[in-house]
């Protein structure tokens, strides 16, 4: 799922003859019993051979055969036909990441309940359709989502220390204990033993990447312990690091991110008396905001998949079905220091073989060809109904409101004595926030001063995180990325890297300095994890500190957009809404793409449904919405762009682009 490749622990030729042992090894047997049993309510035993050669279904050998699929990344009513098409394509396992973030957005608040947050729902439809489940529950999951699935109203804490034990950090390990008591009253019932489908829990995730705490590891265990889910347990690491840092858990079993069978059989050298699996393996990989192209689309792990299918080892597709971080959920990646900071795109695609829309992808009949070959494994369903989709139409939304004449429905207004401050030190944990200064007599003569000659004033802002957009008395004056932006992109739109000078003018006593800033995504995996949005350090004018500033806080959530007052008061400054409306019968409410390559940056509402972030510099430029955010009659599409003040169209597509 993450944002590296795992290096290969040793040469294949150097372990070829033990990878080909391990290959031949009750291949036969293994891939019998796979074909045997499905979940059902009578309960069922599930562990590993004495030995550490095999997992056991019922006391036979069983072949784990997995593919990743999200809950949280899709409709509920999409549930059904996403695991059909796992199962149609040979697999019998489903994994899934719950991201604890997604079920406590607000903290002490758990929804385990509504919409495509019932997990339960979720594994329960799983066991109906005949698959069995690996859960991966974190509380950390990275998985290229907010935080890496971790709260950030922890990050209130000025010095909270994320992923340690409690005698590291009281905060982060309380709340986890409290995320997996409520888990765990969910899911408890759910385990083989008591009737349902999930065979394993994964404790914490590639733990081994981050730390060598091995208290928090026993730790994040005992919680599950102290909550009544006593295993199977297993650990997902990199072989590298899982040897390095030996973050594995007593009697778990070992998950290989990047795993194939040669790494398995290393594993089984190191680690020889539990199973191991190949418990990512990535049949295509995850993009960022200005990539060249979607990345992972020349993946082709038929050789890989053939070696497992092979020797009857387990394995999990991530992904097989990506799905969408809609609204603000998608996250990045970052160098540990929060240096080359890279956000991903919304769509969550990662060119698996089951694609956004829950079609085939170009490799979906090769891998379901190859496994269903195999002694044991077919014959298999048929693969479900393509879903059906609409293109062609359009619309072009019309300014309807300004941001700027609706900042008195800010969540909360904090005056700041000082400099700017991040958002979850106010209690908002994403979205967008208003920094606004006043400048006093003194700050103006000592601008003139510093700029006399030069014509210009000179705006530096450092721990700008995301990207910023600068007025001066409501005169756009450019704007701070924290990203990287191609050249073309910058200058069309006078943005510069985050301290950086920005030229913006002669500042006068009593002007109004504007700063509307965007968190674009918590940094979800290394240790940049505290990444703090909003301002996090100094604006100066002309070398001059400004303090003094007013934020106002924008979590741009649903109920927040659904009240915007349609007011313009300058429909030359950028920080608009558009809306238009749709109209499509009742054949034509089907599965859709927005096409947003004449807009620039911002965010696209349908009906009132958050689709995500789009933004010119690619390479996406198409929104998905699924067919059940659309109805027959007039649909309303709302877009907020931070740099269009002039109308553009919104064309439906019918595949990512």
């Amino acid at each position: 799922m993450e944002r590296r490749r795992f290096v290969q622990i040793g040469a294949l030729g150097v372990i070829a003859p033990l990878t080909a042992m391990a290959l031949s090894q009750n291949a036969e047997a293994r891939n019998a019993g796979a074909a045997a049993q499905t979940p059902s309510a009578s309960g069922h035993s599930f562990g590993f051979a004495p030995d550490g050669s095999a997992f056991l279904l019922d006391g036979k050998p069983f072949q784990i055969r997995s593919g990743e699929i999200h809950p949280s990344r899709i409709p509920v009513p999409y549930w059904r036909q996403r695991i059909r098409m796992a199962k149609a394509m040979g697999l019998n396992t489903v994994s899934l990441y719950v991201m604890w973030n997604y079920h406590e957005y607000r903290e002490g608040h758990f929804d385990f309940r509504t919409g495509n947050r019932d997990i339960a729902g979720f594994i329960r439809l799983c066991q109906a359709e005949g698959m069995w489940v690996l859960l991966r529950p974190g509380p950390y999951v990275c998985g290229e989502w907010d935080l890496g699935g971790i709260p950030a109203w922890l990050l209130r804490y000025p010095d909270i220390r994320l992923r340690t034990d409690s005698g590291q950090d009281p905060h982060y390990m309380a709340a986890a204990r409290r995320y997996i008591a409520a888990l765990a009253a969910e899911v408890r019932p759910l385990f083989a033993a008591n009737g349902g489908p999930v065979l394993m829990l994964q404790v914490e995730n590639e733990y081994g990447s981050y730390g060598n705490d091995a208290a928090y590891v026993a730790e994040v265990r005992q919680a599950w312990e102290d909550n009544g889910i006593t295993g199977p347990f297993y650990t997902e690491d990199g072989l590298g690091q899982l040897e390095a840092n030996h973050t594995e858990t007593p009697g778990g079993a070992i998950g290989l991110s990047g795993g194939d069978a040669a790494s398995i059989a290393q594993a089984r050298k190191a680690f020889p008396t539990v199973p191991a699996m190949a418990g990512e393996l990535y049949p295509g990989w995850l993009t960022h905001w200005g990539d060249d192209g979607f990345q992972g689309a020349d993946s082709d792990v038929t050789g890989d998949l053939r070696a497992l299918m092979d020797g009857g080892l387990s394995f999990n597709l991530y992904m097989a079905h990506g799905g969408t971080s809609f609204g603000w959920w998608a996250g990045a990646n970052a160098s540990n220091d929060g240096s080359d900071y890279q956000p991903d795109i919304t769509s969550y695609d990662y060119c698996a073989p089951i694609t956004e829309q829950g079609r085939k992808g170009p490799r979906y009949d090769a891998y379901r060809a190859l496994i269903g070959g195999y002694a044991g494994v077919g014959p298999l369903p048929p693969v479900p109904a393509p879903v059906p989709t609409v293109s062609g139409l359009s619309c072009t939304p019309r300014p309807y409101a300004s941001l700027w004449d609706n900042l008195e429905r800010a969540s909360a207004v904090t005056r700041l004595s000082g400099g700017p401050e991040p958002y979850e030190y106010h209690g908002q944990v994403q979205g967008f926030a208003v920094y606004r200064h006043r400048t006093t007599d003194a700050e103006a003569e000592a601008e003139a001063g510093a700029s006399a000659g030069a014509g210009a004033g000179s705006l530096v802002a450092q721990g700008v995180h995301d990207y910023a957009t600068v007025f001066v008395d409501g005169r756009y004056a450019g704007g701070v990325a924290r990203p990287a932006v191609p050249a073309a992109v910058a200058a069309a739109r006078g943005l510069v890297a985050g301290g950086a000078p920005l030229a913006v003018g002669q500042v006068g006593a009593g002007s109004v300095l504007d700063l509307l800033v965007e968190g674009m995504g918590h940094i979800n995996y290394g240790h940049g994890l505290v990444d703090r949005k909003g301002i996090t350090g100094q604006v100066a004018l002309d070398g001059a500190a400004l303090s003094g500033w007013t934020m106002y806080q924008l979590p741009m959530d649903e109920e927040w957009v659904a009240g915007l007052r349609p007011v313009i008061g300058d429909p030359s400054r950028p920080g608009l809404f558009f809306r238009g409306l749709l109209s499509l019968s009742p054949r034509q409410v089907a599965d859709t793409y927005l096409d947003m390559s004449a807009w620039a940056k911002g965010a696209v509402w349908v009906n009132g449904h958050n689709l995500g972030r789009y933004w010119e510099t690619g390479p996406q430029h198409r929104l998905y919405c699924p067919a059940e955010w659309l109805r027959p009659g007039a649909n309303e599409i709302l877009v907020l762009d931070l740099h269009r003040t002039a109308s553009a169209p919104v064309t439906l597509a019918d595949t990512l682009g």
